[in-house]
């Protein structure tokens, strides 16, 4: 293993942490609705759990109210069960085959805890970005111990690794003031 190939997949590790916190951040409910807040709920379908999507079209009807249109005649009355007993605090209202998810309006201090959920995600997304900064200069400093590279090329590895680091965790910066900013927004 070389150094480039170290950077190359410690540089991919840390996009897929951003990624990952990216996904994490779709799942914390602002004001606004969007169907991929659905997305965790799971409904029994034929004695499996199963996503919503896999059993409804899941779209939105304005930008407050989420519509479900299951598949099967049968399945309404389990999709509405599911989405009430989730965590989501959410309350369908089915009107025939269509069920109707409002989202309620955030109460400012629902607002300040959710704040805190996605700083803390965020703290955690930057502690997995160092463990891989950590990893790779691990590894650099082993091809130096086994006397693949000198020292001067270890010293670099690490100074490079660290800018992408500092790059890595300057995203998830902007990603966490973005998701705060949206959430406050009133």
């Amino acid at each position: 293993m070389s150094i480039a190939d170290i950077k190359k997949t410690t540089e991919q590790k840390m996009q897929k942490s951003v990624e990952a916190y990216k996904h994490e951040l779709t799942k914390i409910r602002t004001g606004r609705a969007h169907p991929g807040l659905l997305d965790q709920v799971q409904v029994e379908y034929y004695g499996s759990m199963v996503a919503i999507s896999q059993v409804a079209n899941v779209t939105l009807l304005d930008a407050r109210t989420i519509s479900v249109q299951p598949w099967e005649k049968g399945m309404g009355a389990k999709i509405e069960k599911a989405i009430r007993e989730s965590d989501l605090g959410l309350n369908p209202a089915s009107q025939g085959d269509l069920i109707r998810v409002p989202m309620p309006p955030l109460t400012e201090e629902r607002r300040r805890d959710l704040t805190k959920v996605v700083k803390h995600a965020g703290e955690d997304a930057k502690v997995a970005v160092r463990n891989l900064r950590r990893d790779a200069n691990e590894q650099a400093k082993k091809l130096l111990k086994d006397k693949l590279i000198t020292e001067d090329d270890e010293r670099r590895s690490q100074d490079e690794i660290q800018k992408l680091t500092d790059r890595t965790i300057a995203e998830i910066d902007k990603l966490i003031a973005g998701k705060e900013a949206e959430i406050l927004a009133v």
